[in-house]
């Protein structure tokens, strides 16, 4: 099965009516919230600083992600990063090797959106066992701070495009 990261607009009509379909696990709704909240936050106020990708798997989509740049940065981030948010692969396809085939292709699909970002910046509930393992599985690099965030304490991960 081949797998590619594309921007969201660049997908089908046929396509963007399967992602509304795309379901979260109820155990991860708090962290990434659901695809209604996603897409709501990338077309709603459309902002060159918010940038929606979806993960096509043999050309359906299987996981969604956004990325955000200034001004759209959370307070967290650094100015010369792009910060990973929403996160979602569809509950019917977990375990399936989607979410790493997500973080293998996000590198490349940011520096296209974004040449000149320097890394890449996530923030993760130390609850959430399954992401922070995705994470630190894929060589993101754990900051060591730990803050009171949104439902627990939370970990900023980064991804640094020039120590790679």
């Amino acid at each position: 099965m081949e797998t590619r990261l594309v921007p969201y607009e660049t997908l089908s009509t046929a396509q963007k009516q399967q992602l509304d379909g795309l379901e979260v696990h109820p155990d991860q709704l708090a962290y990434s919230g659901d695809i209604y909240c996603a897409l709501n936050s990338l077309l709603v106020n459309p902002n060159p600083g918010i940038k929606g990708f979806a993960l096509l798997a043999d050309d359906t989509p299987v996981a969604f992600l956004l990325l955000k740049r200034p001004p759209c940065l959370p307070h967290w981030a650094d100015e010369h990063s792009a910060t990973l948010h929403a996160l979602q692969v569809d509950r019917h396809q977990q375990g399936r090797g989607f979410g790493k085939a997500c973080m293998r292709a996000l590198p490349d699909a940011a520096k296209q959106a974004w040449p000149q970002i320097e890394a890449l910046e996530l923030s993760v509930d130390t609850n959430n066992v399954a992401a922070m393992g995705l994470y630190l599985g894929a060589g993101w690099a754990d900051s060591g701070e730990a803050y009171k965030g949104r439902i627990g304490y939370e970990r900023r991960l980064s991804w640094v495009f020039n120590a790679r």
